[in-house]
């Protein structure tokens, strides 16, 4: 096979030349030439060129015929969740996540379990075929039907797969994979972007459930360039600390189902087990009441999810207060610092304050809010709150205490797990009383601080 013409490209202004230079001839920046493929000197159509037929026909959006496509059970009700219900076929499918966290060890498992009944390739460009079966036996993993292929070279990859035609197909990574038609190394912004452009449209054209591992930078974003996550359907993060037992999925990107929904493993000796009760597991429920510490009602995707925000408040030895937020927008508690000053009347400008959302998991939801306040006014006054209470609202500028969604959803899940007192907002208090459940809606932050107080 020829290889086509490549060309590079400058980042910042655009211009074009054959050949590579450090610096750009036309703006002057060092250092921004990337390298592509000349599309003028590529073939107009062939196998893989693009879609051909129905597809470049105009239609009315009134006559697109609308089908209902069947999803494919993954075997892993977590990862099926994440995913909006399961595979579908023809998607593509993005996963990353640090080193060692797991990433190849539930595709694996999810792949020898759909061996069983589809025809699925595991393409590894990392790890040899005795690794990857040695991982299965220590796993207890029964794969005998599922196909490996240890290739790195994206032509060779697609030529095996339209042979064998999988219904499902794994590449493992993607920053391994190359493509002939370019002279840069495996992992360059060049090589991840044309590689994967290949594969994503030789998946939609064959009809492919395909998964794409993809490494992390230091920062936590996926390594290689932006583009690559507009290529795909779904992406899905894994995370979680290495040394940990519990890990968490979580979808950023979803074309056939909820973004932000989340799933919860365990990692154990026999690989990842899903978790049924999140909220079980991330509640520290001691017999001796603790000051700082009260519970909230996040909602993640589709289902809310109970968490435990702790508080620690102690004088500054410094010349300035430390402020501290793990799991939690440390922008957003320095916020709601300067509300609780202004309209609670409670000063921590010489206080160091430090807040954990326990468990590892991250809140981003403004829900937390009025958990974080009166986790800190507790442990500011050294008064434990009742175990039995659960808290959850915005926190306005004015010190208004608006509604979140699905309030009463959540409290319904705060009563399943044996909760009786609730904190709000007052729009989300329910116009009937729920039996066995006292609810106290707020309009404001010095009412909460009351209603504290009143406990």
């Amino acid at each position: 096979m020829s290889k086509q013409k490549i060309q590079y490209v400058c980042n910042l202004c655009g211009a074009i030349t054959p050949k590579w230079g450090g610096q750009c001839g036309d703006c002057g920046e060092w250092n921004c030439l990337v390298e592509q493929l000349d599309e003028s000197k590529a073939p107009k159509s062939g196998r893989f060129a693009g879609y051909s037929g129905s597809g470049s026909k105009l239609q009315k959006l009134s006559e697109v015929t609308h089908s209902t496509t069947s999803r494919i059970a993954t075997s892993l009700k977590e990862l099926d969740r994440v995913l909006g219900g399961g595979l579908v076929p023809g998607s593509v499918v993005l996963l990353g996540g640090d080193p060692g966290i797991g990433k190849s060890t539930i595709l694996l498992q999810s792949m020898c379990q759909l061996s069983q009944r589809l025809n699925a390739i595991y393409v590894t460009g990392e790890e040899s075929a005795q690794q990857i079966s040695m991982r299965a036996k220590r796993l207890g993993l029964v794969g005998d039907q599922l196909s490996l292929l240890t290739e790195t070279k994206v032509e060779t990859i697609i030529a095996t797969a339209e042979r064998n035609q999988p219904q499902v197909m794994v590449i493992d990574s993607i920053q391994t994979i190359y493509t002939e038609h370019l002279s840069s190394a495996p992992g360059g912004v060049a090589q991840v972007r044309e590689s994967t452009a290949q594969l994503v449209r030789f998946a939609k054209q064959k009809g492919i459930a395909l998964f794409v591992v993809g490494h992390v930078t230091k920062d936590g974003a996926l390594a290689g360039p932006r583009v690559l996550e507009h290529m795909v359907d779904a992406v899905l993060y894994f995370e979680g600390e290495r040394d940990g037992r519990y890990r968490i999925l979580r979808a950023v990107k979803n074309r056939f189902g909820a973004v932000n929904e989340l799933g919860v493993f365990a990692m154990t000796e026999e690989g990842l087990k899903e978790v049924q009760n999140p909220s079980a597991i991330f509640l520290s429920r001691y017999q001796q009441q603790s000051s700082g510490s009260v519970v909230t009602v996040t909602w993640e995707g589709s289902r809310p999810l109970l968490v435990e925000v702790q508080a620690l408040v102690d004088e500054a030895h410094g010349s300035q207060a430390k402020r501290v937020a793990v799991g939690l927008d440390q922008n957003r508690l320095s916020m709601l610092l300067a509300v609780l000053s202004r309209h609670g009347g409670i000063f921590c400008h010489d206080q160091d304050i430090f807040l954990n959302v326990v468990g590892g998991v991250r809140v981003m939801e403004t829900s937390a809010d009025l958990a974080q306040l009166l986790a800190a006014v507790s442990s500011l006054r050294n008064k434990p709150l009742p175990q039995d209470l659960i808290v959850f609202g915005e926190v306005g500028l004015a010190g208004e205490i608006r509604p979140v969604p699905n309030g009463q959803e959540r409290i319904k899940e705060a009563k399943k797990h044996g909760f009786t007192k609730v904190i709000t907002s007052k729009a989300n208090a329910p116009k009937r009383p729920i039996e066995g459940v006292t609810i106290k809606g707020v309009d404001h932050l010095h009412e909460a601080l009351t209603a504290l107080s009143e406990l």
